[in-house]
C-alpha cells in the first residue's frame, strides 16, 4: 500500500520519532488536557485525539498492515474528508459539502486579538467556538510555550468534544501576527526570549540573500508548530514606495525584484517541511502563509497608513499600479507556477485613487469590497487560495456602536450585515476580526433573496472548501494536539538561535566608518576601555490603545554594553517637579575612549497614532524623515491633494502645505550632538580624540544629513537586538547589509517622490563622497560590490 501522501510523512514522522509501530499508542498530558496518539505504519500520520472527547478511531486492514483513521462525524464509517490517503482537494470539497451553512459562516470568522493565552480557555472562547462555530483564532500573545500548548491542547479537545452531541469535529487554526523580531522597535512582535530571534522583514532584505529569507521561514514554521500556530498572518510583501510610510519596516523594501524573491522564499519555505535538508511538501512543521496586503498599500498618499482615516487613501500618481502586483503575481502567490503558491492572502485596506483623484477602478471603497482587484486574482489568474480581509473592514466609525475603530472606507453608508455581504460578492472568503457568525448568515440570505438558494449554498460551499484547505494542509485533521516536550525542544532550539542571530549580524548596514574607527582586531582592546552611552527622551504619541506617555531610557542596552567593556557610563536624569525627565546629566567623559550612540528613525508615530492627521480639527500635517522640526512650505509640496473624501459641497484637499511635522525622538539628536560636542571639548583641550560611533535604529529611509558629518561612524539595522550592533561597531564581525531603499537628500526630493514609484529620490552624499543609495554598504575595504546587488539593479 503505497501513496504519494504517505511517503511524504513517512520521512516526518521518521524524524519526529512519532511512527514506530503499527499498534503504538501513548497518552500525553498537558495540565489539565490528555489526549492519546495512535502512529500508523508505513509513514502514514500519526493521529492524535483527547482522551475522553469520545471521538473513536477506524481500522483498515490492509494485508499484513492496519491504518488508523478518526471517525470525525462519529457516523462509524470512513467518509472521503476522514481519509488521510486522499488529496487534500478532494477531501476539503467532500467535507465542504457536509457542512451546514451554519459552520460554513463559523468558518469565515477570524477572531479578534487573543492576547493572553495564559488565561486559558475562557467563557468568551468557549462562547465563540461553540455558539458561533468559529474556528480560526488570532494569537497576539506571548511566546510562553508552555502556556501556548496548554491553551492550544485545551481547545482543541474543547472542540472535539462537541462529537458528543452530533457535530463533525473541526479542529481550531491558530495563527500569529510575526513575533520573531529581535528589536523592540518592531510594530508587531511577542514578548518572551524563548524564540528564535531575526531582522524584521526589511533587515533581511538588507542581506540581498534569498536563501537566509527561506531559511528564517523554516525555522520560524517550525516554533510556530511548536506553539501551536498553523497561519501566519504574513508576511508583508507589498512594496514600500513611499519612505516617509508607517508599515515600511514589515515589507521588503522599494525594488520589486527583491522583494519578489524574497516573498517566493517567505512562501517556499514556510509551507514545506524538511527533513535532513529536503524539502518534503506540506507536513507537520508546515504553516499557511497568508501574504499581504494585496494589492499593495504602500503608495498612501504622503506616507499616511489606512489603519485610521487620514491614510485611507492610496494614491498612484506615476500610474505605477502594475508593478505593485508583482511581488504578489510573481513571488509570494507565485501564479505564474515556479514554485510554491500561498495558501492566502489578506487584502489591503486602502481605496486606490489615481492621478486624476478619481477612484483608480470606479469604486471608492476599500480593497475587500473592490471586486475589480479581487478578479485580478480569481479571474485573471484563477487564484483559489483563501483571501481574508483585514481587521475591521465590517466596521465604521459612524456606527451606532460607536467603536474605537472601523475601516469599512467608502461602505460607511452600508449596514454591517449589508458589508459583509458586499464582501462576499466581491469574492472574498473571510472576515479579520469578527467573532459573531450573524452578519454572515443575514449576508446569506440577502443571497438567497437576489440569487436563490442554490446560487447562495454553492458560493458558501466555494469558500467552505477554500478555508477547509487550510487545516488540511498541515495535518490538523489528523493531529492538532501538542506534546510539551517535543515543544520545548523546538521552539527556540540553540541551533534556531544561532541562525537567527547570524542573520542579524548579515542585516546590519555600515553606512560610515570614516579613518577606518571599525575595523577586525579591536574587540579585545576595547575590554579594557570605558564606554558612554548617552540617554534620550521620546515623547510617544497617543493611539486609540492608549494615551501619550514619555520614556527616558539610555539609547543602548546598558547590561548588554557591559559585556564588552570594562566600564560603561551614562547620563543621570534630571527632573521636574511632578517627576517627569526633562534633560540628562553627562558624567565626567575624561576617561571615555568611546561613545555609543543609538539613534532611531524620526518617529512620526504608529498605525494607531493618526499620524499626519489632526482629528480635532480635520487638518493634516507633514510626515517627516528628519529629527528637527520640518515645514512644508517647497515648491514640490502640493497645495492640493489627490485624494479626499467627496464633501456636500468640495472635495475634501487633504493639503499639508505650510504645516509643520510632528517628531516624537528629536532628543536622540540632541543627544548625539551633545555627546558630540563633549568628546569635541576633550580634544581641544587634551588631544584626545573619542569616537562617537552611531547605532541608527531605522524603521525606513532617514535624513541622515542632520549627523553625519560629525559621526566617525554609522551602522544602521533593521529591528536587531543591541549585541549585534556591539559586535559590528567593535569589528567582531565584519559588516556585508545593503541599503533595501535609498536614504534621501533631504525633505525635497521626500515631497518630490511619487507615492507608488520606488528608487526616485535623490540620495543623501555623505563627507566622504559615498552615495547612500539602493544596494549601498560598506565592509573593511571599502564600497561592497558583489554579485548580490547584480540582479536587482
Amino acid at each position: 500500500m503505497k501513496f504519494v501522501r504517505i511517503c511524504t510523512l513517512a520521512a516526518v514522522c521518521l524524524a519526529l520519532g512519532a511512527c514506530t509501530s503499527n499498534k503504538s499508542t501513548k497518552e500525553i498530558s498537558t495540565h489539565s488536557t490528555v489526549h492519546v496518539t495512535v502512529a500508523n505504519p508505513n509513514g502514514g500520520p500519526t493521529l492524535g485525539y483527547a482522551k475522553n472527547s469520545g471521538l473513536k478511531v477506524l481500522k483498515v486492514k490492509e494485508g499484513t498492515d492496519t491504518y488508523s483513521f478518526k471517525d470525525m462525524n462519529g457516523n462509524g464509517k470512513l467518509d472521503v474528508w476522514e481519509d488521510w490517503r486522499k488529496p487534500v482537494d478532494e477531501r476539503a470539497q467532500a467535507l465542504s459539502k457536509e457542512l451546514t451553512i451554519d459552520e460554513i459562516a463559523g468558518l469565515m470568522l477570524f477572531s479578534s486579538h487573543e492576547q493572553n493565552p495564559e488565561a486559558g480557555l475562557t467563557e468568551a472562547q468557549k462562547k465563540y467556538l461553540k455558539e458561533d462555530n468559529l474556528r480560526n483564532v488570532l494569537n497576539a500573545g506571548s511566546n510562553d510555550v508552555e502556556a501556548l500548548v496548554s491553551w492550544n491542547n485545551a481547545m482543541q479537545a474543547y472542540v472535539e468534544g462537541f462529537i458528543k452531541e452530533g457535530h463533525k469535529v473541526i479542529p481550531v487554526n491558530f495563527s500569529s501576527d510575526p513575533r520573531s523580531t529581535a528589536g523592540s522597535d518592531a510594530q508587531y512582535n511577542a514578548e518572551g526570549e524563548d524564540i528564535s530571534r531575526w531582522p524584521s522583514n526589511l533587515g533581511i532584505a538588507a542581506t540581498f540573500d534569498p536563501e537566509i529569507m527561506r531559511t528564517f521561514a523554516r525555522i520560524a514554521a517550525e516554533e510556530y508548530r511548536g506553539m501551536g500556530i498553523a497561519t501566519a498572518l504574513g508576511p508583508q510583501i507589498e512594496l514600500a514606495t513611499d519612505p516617509r510610510w508607517l508599515r515600511f519596516d514589515g515589507t521588503f523594501g522599494e525594488n520589486t525584484r527583491l522583494a519578489v524573491d524574497m516573498a517566493e522564499a517567505y512562501v517556499d519555505g514556510s509551507q514545506s517541511t524538511y527533513i535532513n535538508g529536503e524539502d518534503t511538501g506540506w507536513g507537520v512543521r508546515s504553516i499557511n502563509a497568508m501574504i499581504k496586503h494585496f494589492p499593495g498599500d504602500g503608495m498612501g498618499e504622503s506616507g499616511r497608513e489606512s489603519h485610521l482615516e487620514g491614510g485611507k487613501y492610496a494614491v498612484y500618481p506615476g500610474d505605477n499600479f502594475q508593478e505593485h502586483l508583482k511581488p504578489f503575481i510573481d513571488g509570494g502567490l507565485n501564479l505564474k507556477g515556479k514554485t510554491k503558491q500561498a495558501a492566502s492572502a489578506m487584502l489591503s485596506y486602502s481605496v486606490a485613487i489615481g492621478a486624476d483623484g478619481n477612484p483608480l477602478f470606479g469604486l471608492n471603497r476599500g480593497s475587500a469590497y473592490d471586486q475589480s482587484k479581487i478578479d485580478m486574482l480569481r479571474k485573471d489568474h484563477q487564484y483559489e487560495g483563501v483571501l481574508c480581509t483585514d481587521w475591521g473592514v465590517t466596521v465604521a466609525m459612524s456606527d451606532p456602536a460607536k467603536p474605537s475603530f472601523g475601516m469599512a472606507w467608502g461602505a460607511e453608508n452600508l449596514s454591517v450585515e449589508e458589508r459583509h455581504y458586499a464582501i462576499l460578492l466581491a469574492g472574498m472568503d473571510m472576515f479579520g476580526g469578527n467573532n459573531d457568525k450573524k452578519p454572515i448568515l443575514a449576508a446569506y440570505d440577502m443571497w438567497v433573496r437576489d440569487f436563490g438558494e442554490a446560487s447562495a449554498k454553492e458560493r458558501f460551499q466555494l469558500s467552505g472548501k477554500r478555508l477547509l484547505t487550510l487545516l488540511f494542509n498541515v495535518g490538523l485533521f489528523e493531529n492538532p494536539y501538542l506534546d510539551l516536550d517535543e515543544s520545548k525542544a523546538s521552539v527556540g532550539s540553540q541551533d534556531k538561535r544561532d541562525a537567527g542571530y547570524q542573520a542579524q549580524l548579515a542585516s546590519i548596514v555600515m553606512l560610515k566608518n570614516k579613518n577606518n574607527v571599525i575595523r577586525t582586531g579591536l574587540l579585545e582592546s576595547y575590554k579594557d576601555a570605558v564606554a558612554y552611552i548617552p540617554s534620550s527622551i521620546h515623547h510617544n504619541f497617543p493611539s486609540i490603545w492608549a494615551p501619550a506617555a514619555d520614556t527616558a531610557d539610555p539609547t543602548m542596552n546598558i547590561e548588554t554594553a557591559k559585556r564588552y567593556f570594562k566600564e560603561v557610563l551614562s547620563d543621570t536624569p534630571v527632573k521636574d517637579a511632578e517627576g517627569n525627565v526633562t534633560g540628562f546629566t553627562a558624567p565626567d567623559l575624561s576617561t571615555v575612549d568611546v561613545i555609543i550612540i543609538g539613534m532611531q528613525s524620526p518617529d512620526s508615530g504608529g498605525v494607531f497614532s493618526n499620524a499626519g492627521f489632526d482629528k480635532d480639527d480635520r487638518t493634516f500635517y507633514p510626515l517627516s524623515l528628519q529629527y528637527r522640526p520640518y515645514t512644508a512650505t517647497s515648491t514640490a509640496v502640493r497645495q492640493t491633494s489627490i485624494s479626499g473624501d467627496i464633501l456636500e459641497d468640495a472635495k475634501e484637499n487633504r493639503s499639508y502645505y505650510n504645516k509643520t511635522s510632528r517628531i516624537s525622538n528629536e532628543y536622540d539628536l540632541d543627544a548625539f550632538l551633545k555627546a558630540k560636542e563633549a568628546a569635541a571639548a576633550i580634544e581641544a583641550n587634551t588631544g584626545k580624540h573619542i569616537p562617537v560611533l552611531v547605532a541608527l535604529k531605522a524603521k525606513n529611509p532617514v535624513m541622515v544629513g542632520e549627523f553625519e558629518p560629525q559621526a566617525d561612524a554609522i551602522v544602521t539595522g533593521f529591528s536587531v537586538d543591541d549585541a549585534a550592533y556591539f559586535d559590528i561597531l567593535l569589528g567582531k564581525t565584519e559588516p556585508k547589509g545593503l541599503l533595501p531603499m535609498q536614504f534621501p537628500k533631504d525633505m525635497i526630493t521626500v515631497e518630490a517622490n511619487k507615492e507608488d514609484l520606488g528608487q526616485d529620490m535623490t540620495p543623501y552624499t555623505d563627507e566622504m563622497g559615498n552615495l547612500y543609495d539602493f544596494g549601498y554598504g560598506l565592509n573593511y575595504s571599502g564600497v561592497i560590490s558583489d554579485t548580490r546587488t547584480a540582479k536587482y539593479q
